[in-house]
């Protein structure tokens, strides 16, 4: 059995809307008959006006205020020549003179009261004139040069009484009162539905398009946006609707590129090891054949076998380094250290290596002590990488920098080399681990994962790494610690 009201939550925003002010319509017809039958039974105008004791008596301001001011102008203070402030001082009312601050600084008559200064809101509640003050209160602005602003007339609030007049409220109309009545009924029940309707189909229609644009998100389309041109609620939930879109869609491509980059990882480094990996077994192979008769055959091909497996160790170790570095379980040990000790103790441990090599080696470090926050470890890898990369690219001859240079708020360490460059269109992506090009491939078995575990450790410290050249030297990277 279905209900003729379904529950709230499954009605359609116009339904109920419609029904609320159906509603809301029952209650103002049931209203408006309440005032029919009371207008009906006793329909009565009430007039009120001031009746005060002297009828020829001024009660407002303004009018003494001409006076005064011609009073000031002639030079003459006799007050008695002035019939309207004697008919007030007659009264017992009087007149008080303000300047700007609302300060009594004169007054002429009897007064009655204590006031010597007024607040804005004592003034205002005394110009609402209530019955049950003790003063009727008019206010009126003055217009001569000096200290005076205003004129406040005062009068005893018992010399103003309230006169009813009886006059019927409609005595004239060609047709009842009940016509007027019926035809306002009506017209205020249209206009109540007509708003009704329109609200309605103005709140439908913003709706209509945030559920269009969430039925295509579900269905995958990620490019959707919505333009909405309503009230401020539904502009901020399209905004939102937007912004969320924004980001589902940059979240699925760098998923997508992930997922690609991840598979040409895989694809290089499986040409990479598959090539090393050959060559062991080929030199194996002939060794178990017994094809190395002489021991100096055997010692090359043994030394063949060991260079590759170190090839394919160092292809597995920085793939490995590359994973830990962006696990969320990795932990860093960022203290404020003492770094130009720390550079110079990687140098010494490379020099070896860099002479083996006869690179020309220049170490510039200041001699005072700077503090940078890093840790150890990764800073270490860091610069290791990169005087890797230098000589593993580089032909003997080549002069190698390292300087470290003390800033404001940062160290910076620059390592660069007067080798033959990386070409201009490798800029963009060599820090990249998904992305090698050809031109990055050579016969040193390198994984391409070295600059990208750089980059990678200097912005876990907080750091930046950046390639750039400068005069001879044709690559230099410099390394960015904050201190």
């Amino acid at each position: 059995m279905k209900r003729p009201w379904k529950a709230r939550e499954k009605r359609l925003l116009q339904t109920s809307l419609t029904l609320d002010f159906l509603l809301f319509n029952f209650f103002l017809f049931l209203l408006v008959a309440i005032v029919y039958i009371i207008i009906n039974l006793d329909v009565v105008d009430f007039r009120i006006s001031d009746q005060v004791v002297d009828p020829d008596l001024n009660v407002e301001a303004h009018v003494y205020v001409t006076e005064l001011e011609n009073e000031w102008l002639s030079g003459s203070s006799d007050e008695t020549n002035n019939t309207e402030i004697q008919r007030l001082k007659d009264s017992g009312g009087w007149i008080e003179v303000l300047d700007a601050d609302r300060r009594v600084i004169r007054y002429i008559g009897d007064k009655q009261d204590t006031f010597t200064q007024y607040s804005e809101a004592e003034l205002y509640a005394g110009l609402e004139n209530r019955n049950e003050q003790l003063y009727y209160y008019s206010i009126s602005p003055l217009s001569t040069e000096g200290a005076a602003k205003y004129v406040l007339l005062k009068i005893p609030r018992d010399l103003v009484s309230v006169r009813i007049n009886d006059n019927q409220l409609i005595t004239n109309l060609k047709h009842p009162l009940s016509f007027y009545i019926m035809i306002g009924i009506g017209l205020v029940l249209l206009l109540i539905f007509v708003y009704s309707y329109w609200v309605a189909r103005r709140i439908k229609k913003p709706l209509s398009i945030l559920s269009l644009g969430l039925t295509q998100m579900i269905q995958g389309n990620y490019s959707t946006r919505m333009s909405i041109s309503a009230e401020r609620e539904f502009v901020q939930i399209g905004e939102t609707f937007n912004y969320m879109a924004d980001v589902i869609e940059n979240t699925s491509a760098e998923k997508r590129y992930a997922e690609e980059s991840k598979q040409r990882l895989i694809v290089d480094l499986s040409h990479d090891l598959k090539t090393p990996i050959t060559s062991i077994q080929g030199y194996a192979q002939a060794l178990v054949e017994g094809r190395g008769e002489d021991k100096d055959r055997q010692q090359r091909y043994l030394g063949y076998i060991y260079n590759k497996s170190v090839q394919v160790a160092r292809m597995i170790q920085n793939m490995l380094e590359l994973l830990k570095v962006d696990s969320p379980d990795f932990r860093m040990h960022i203290q404020q250290r003492e770094i130009g000790e720390f550079v110079r103790e990687i140098m010494a441990d490379t020099y070896g290596e860099i002479e083996q090599n006869h690179f020309g080696l220049h170490v510039l470090v200041p001699d005072e002590e700077i503090y940078a926050r890093y840790d150890p470890e990764l800073l270490s890898r860091v610069i290791q990488n990169m005087i890797t990369n230098a000589l593993s690219y580089n032909p003997r001859g080549t002069e190698l920098r390292v300087e470290l240079i003390p800033l404001d708020n940062h160290v910076v360490i620059e390592v660069a080399d007067t080798g033959v460059g990386i070409p201009q269109e490798l800029w963009a992506t060599i820090f990249d681990p998904f992305v090698r090009g050809d031109e990055a491939r050579t016969g040193t078995g390198g994984t391409g994962l070295g600059l990208a575990i750089a980059r990678r450790n200097t912005e876990k410290m907080g750091g930046r790494l950046t390639l750039s050249q400068r005069g001879r030297e044709t690559t230099v990277f410099t390394i960015q610690i904050p201190k």
